[in-house]
């Protein structure tokens, strides 16, 4: 026994070093001297854990050597981080852990023998459900969950982790009890053997009141863990596959129903498919999570240099992701060992326990503490959805803390019960456990042999059964000398199995930290990135004429702030840049060049990006003029909706203005408002926001219309107020009746009856590949990103749906209707008829400046093909310029110039109406696209083609015509 406890303190010795280490760098890195008052901490847990070591020599000499120095290194990195986190909260986390240890101690000091469970077990599982049960009913609710009970002057407990205990206590003691009868079988159904029905009783019980757990405390994980912890046990003690496969599908089913009917776990599910959908709210913790595990990489940022703080109560449930960035990958595989040997320690110490129930004991607790450990670093890295547990012995709890080291204990105990042996025969009958599995196999052999030749002498002669008992025991495999060589295998398949466990744990850690970590580091909303680029100073962001729309300023602390000294122009282009909410718009999509991490534009710039040397950033140049900007805004002032100029020629961008706008200089604001209202100024109307396009679509049904020689422009169409297609009817704006037009007057008056026949004879496949021609399906930009306007299937649109959709009026049924719009695709649209039908994707970024102000990249202009001939291009102009000279969009006009145009009403809901407009100018050599979008359109107040007549005055003024 001596060897064992020698060998225990050599590896206590050895622990102690890691942890002093750790927290002397602490100590360093926050600017203190190394001395004895500053390393009173781990001096203080080493001392501890060496009167512990001394308390296991006399109180349980025979307990394993290694599970004591796995629990001591454990503890000693988890109060070295939570002092650097969290230091007030790290004082009495440190009481706790001295009174752990002390609890540790006295547990085996009253605990002598195992055997006394048996007693007790039924007293014991009560009290366990009540405590579990208990925060139900007086329980105070903290972050979503109700698991804690406050008590005045003491603060809160968590009865749960104590229940764990408690339960695992109780099933040990009935399983020890029914083992055998568990696992008689007397049916068989696909290979399973089947026990009886009544069996399942217990089965049903514990997933009863797990299910209790999720419903009323809001504690998945706490369920989970319980469930799981029975599952392993009852399998454990009766081999039996189709308890866990049953027990498997009855979790499936209660998770399913959870889903269904439990907002709370709807929110973890849906927050692990995707955290990045809710980045600033709901998914923000496990996205600062992510974002914290990717800056460790593979070595770690150094102690107290992470970031880990952005965390909310990091101190506790994510107390592993501070770790993983500060020790790197290295670091949280290390952690993630320890807990593995722990889980083979606790299993070994199961398969020498000298009883059944010891066994159980043993194994049930190893599951708890593993498998908890588990579940919290597989929430935190996203492997599976956040559970709210604690990491043993790590975080910050002391609830958590002392049931741990209560654990510590009974396991200590379990093993000093054990013979120390690798072999041992001891229980009821004989019972016998090895190490080695051709021995186990070889003595399993002999065994059966030896009962099947001579029963009556098997179990001495003074312990000799009756003949119904003993055919009884020969019936059941769960017998004597088989049964615990069966024991003893299915606890090697429980630790393979924890093995792969946690195998899985570091695989997907090494995936969230090296693999994906580029990807999340160069995320827009990345606040790490951009918190670690304070430093920096960022370029500016200019337009073409000269006007700074953002720039760096350097504080007195040496960061650099952004600000935007002609306010908040262009603000939806330009978006913001926060330390604390990250960055949209170009501050995102330019942030490499903004930052200078990649500048390569001579060889000493190249060296230092090379070398990960801090520079000023680049400059970005745009496309967008001021002035017509400025007008754009000007103009969408006090109206809901957005506008887009665009050069026909190049796709640049020439204004880009969304209506309400925010203040990017202070976005907490914005995104508060945000929160609170569908009308908020963050939301981009121009590029994000999909419209119901109404007769501006005409353009796209026209210039199919044309192209395929369908129809000429002098062609004359039946134009009545209503007409019957598909079933159903479809009507002109007002219940207009026209007559007999031609197509040119058709367009120009906008008669969406002649358009609805002429969708019909172009076809839905010609409609919808018109429309992709122009650029629908596709996520627009060069250097930015548009939402997709949509066009449906040709297969799922019915006669009547085509009829409208060649009018612009979505009407889908059982599907995506469409066409659906963004203003940027309409202004494409316009711009490709004025240039020919060449279709020119739209860009923003003209040129990359370097911090001495020389040209480093000029963006060149990129097409998207040709979406129709010149000459069908130039009879779709002619009919948009009839539009504005005599039809629809007289409003348009501007004094001295032709502009070409098409109007569009769009109702949307309700008596909602959208007034649209789409045009360019001059019309014999266009320099002006334009699109306008005015949402809740009241025809007494100011249409879409109003609008775009002020602004295109004001660009071509700006161009110098």
């Amino acid at each position: 026994m001596s060897s064992r406890r020698n060998t225990e303190l050599f590896l206590l010795i050895a622990a102690t070093f890691p942890v002093m280490l750790l927290y002397a760098m602490y100590v360093t890195t926050g600017g203190g001297t190394l001395s004895l008052t500053t390393l009173a901490v781990p001096i203080g847990l080493s001392a501890a854990f060496a009167g512990a070591h001394i308390a296991v020599r006399f109180l349980a000499p025979g307990a394993d050597p290694a599970i004591l120095p796995i629990v001591s290194l454990l503890s000693g990195i988890g109060i070295t981080f939570v002092t650097r986190i969290n230091s007030e909260l790290a004082i009495s986390q440190l009481i706790i852990l001295f009174l752990s240890i002390a609890l540790m101690v006295g547990t085996l000091a009253l605990v002598k023998n195992l055997d006394m469970v048996k007693h007790y077990k039924y007293s014991l599982g009560l009290a366990g459900i009540f405590m579990l049960v208990l925060p139900m009913f007086i329980g105070t609710e903290i972050y979503g969950s109700k698991l804690w009970i406050r008590i005045p002057g003491l603060g809160t407990i968590q009865p749960g982790e104590f229940a764990k205990v408690l339960i695992v206590l109780f099933l040990a003691g009935y399983l020890s009890e029914n083992r055998e009868l568990l696992s008689l079988s007397n049916r068989s159904i696909l290979g399973f053997k089947i026990p009886r029905l009544r069996l399942f009783a217990p089965l049903l019980l514990v997933w009863g009141v797990c299910m209790l757990v999720v419903i009323f405390e809001k504690d998945l994980g706490s369920a989970l863990l319980f469930y799981t912890i029975f599952l392993a046990m009852l399998y454990v003690a009766t081999g039996r596959i189709a308890y866990i496969v049953i027990g498997l599908g009855m979790l499936a089913i209660g998770a399913v129903g959870a889903y269904r009917l439990l907002s709370h776990v709807q929110v973890r599910f849906d927050i692990w498919l995707d955290p990045f959908a809710d980045a600033h709210n709901k998914g923000y913790q496990l996205v600062q999570s992510l974002f914290s595990l990717a800056d460790g990489g593979l070595a770690g940022v150094g102690i107290g240099k992470g970031m880990a703080s952005l965390i909310p109560v990091v101190e506790s449930d994510f107390i592993f992701s501070a770790i993983g960035e500060e020790m790197g990958l290295l670091g949280g595989s290390a952690i993630l060992l320890l807990f593995m040997l722990f889980a083979v320690r606790g299993l070994t110490t199961a398969a020498r326990a000298k009883s059944d129930l010891a066994a159980f004991i043993a194994s049930g607790l190893t599951a708890a503490i593993s498998f908890q450990a588990f579940l919290i670093v597989g929430g935190v890295t996203r492997l599976i959805p956040l559970t709210g547990v604690t990491l043993p012995f790590m975080s910050q709890g002391g609830s958590s803390l002392l049931a741990s080291f209560i654990i510590v204990a009974l396991l200590l105990r379990a093993g000093d019960e054990a013979t120390g042996q690798e072999a041992e025969l001891a229980g009821e009958g004989i019972a016998l456990a090895s190490s080695d599995a051709k021995e186990a196999r070889g003595l399993a052999a002999v065994g059966a042999r030896f009962l099947k030749r001579n029963s009556a002498r098997s179990l001495g002669a003074h312990a000799r059964p009756s003949s119904r008992m003993h055919r009884r025991m020969l019936e059941t495999p769960e017998s004597g000398v088989l049964g615990r060589v069966a024991l003893a295998k299915r606890l090697t398949v429980e630790v393979v199995a924890f093995t792969a466990l946690f195998a899985v744990l570091i695989g997907n850690l090494t995936h969230v930290m090296i693999i994906k970590a580029g990807e999340y580091q160069e995320m827009p909303i990345n606040n790490h990135t951009i918190l670690k680029a304070a430093y920096v100073k960022r370029g500016s962001i200019i337009t073409s004429d000269g006007v700074t729309l953002a720039e760096s300023n350097q504080q007195e602390d040496g960061t650099y702030k952004r600000s935007h000294p002609n306010g908040n122009l262009a603000a939806h282009a330009v978006g913001y840049y926060s330390t604390q909410y990250g960055a949209t718009g170009l501050e995102a999509s330019q942030t490499q060049t903004l930052t200078g991490s990649k500048d390569y534009s001579n060889w000493q710039n190249a060296l230092n990006s090379l070398a990960g040397s801090t520079q000023p950033g680049n400059s970005v140049k745009l496309t967008i003029d001021s002035r017509i900007q400025r007008a754009a805004e000007d103009t969408l002032a006090g109206y809901k909706g957005a506008i887009v100029v665009l050069d026909p020629k190049t796709g640049a961008v020439l204004a880009w203005a969304s209506a309400p706008t925010y203040d990017n200089d202070d976005v907490g604001s914005a995104l508060t408002a945000a929160q609170d209202s569908s009308n908020s100024g963050m939301y981009d109307r121009a590029t994000q926001a999909l419209y119901t396009p109404g007769s501006t679509f005409k353009v796209v049904t026209l210039a199919a219309a044309l192209e395929a020689g369908i129809a000429g422009l002098d062609d004359t169409f039946a134009a009545p107020a209503s007409v019957e297609i598909g079933g159903a009817d479809i009507t002109n704006i007002r219940g207009t009746d026209f007559g007999h037009i031609s197509l040119s007057k058709a367009f120009a008056y906008s008669a969406n009856t002649v358009f609805a026949q002429l969708a019909g004879s172009v076809g839905a496949e010609g409609l919808v590949q018109a429309a992709r021609t122009f650029g629908y399906g596709e996520r627009l930009g060069v250097d930015f990103s548009t939402a997709a306007s949509i066009m449906p299937k040709p297969s799922d649109m019915s006669e009547w749906e085509l009829a409208w959709a060649g009018a612009g009026q979505p009407v889908g049924q059982g599907h995506t209707p469409g066409p659906q719009t963004t203003v940027m695709q309409n202004a494409v649209m316009a711009a490709a008829i004025a240039n020919g039908g060449i279709v020119m994707n739209p860009h923003v970024v003209s040129q990359t400046l370097s911090p001495e102000g020389t040209v480093v990249r000029t963006a060149q202009p990129r097409s998207l093909g040709q979406a129709l001939s010149a000459s069908t291009a130039a009879q779709v102009g002619q009919a948009m310029l009839e539009v504005v000279a005599s039809g629809s969009g007289s409003d348009a006009a501007v004094y001295g110039f032709k502009v070409a145009g098409k109007t569009g009403t769009a109702e949307v809901s309700g008596a909602n109406i959208n007034s649209a407009f789409v045009g360019f100018a001059p019309f014999d050599e266009p320099t002006v696209a334009i699109s306008v979008m005015v949402e809740d359109y009241d025809e007494h107040g100011v249409s879409a083609d109003k609008l775009a007549s002020r602004v295109i005055a004001a660009a071509l003024e700006a161009q110098g015509l």
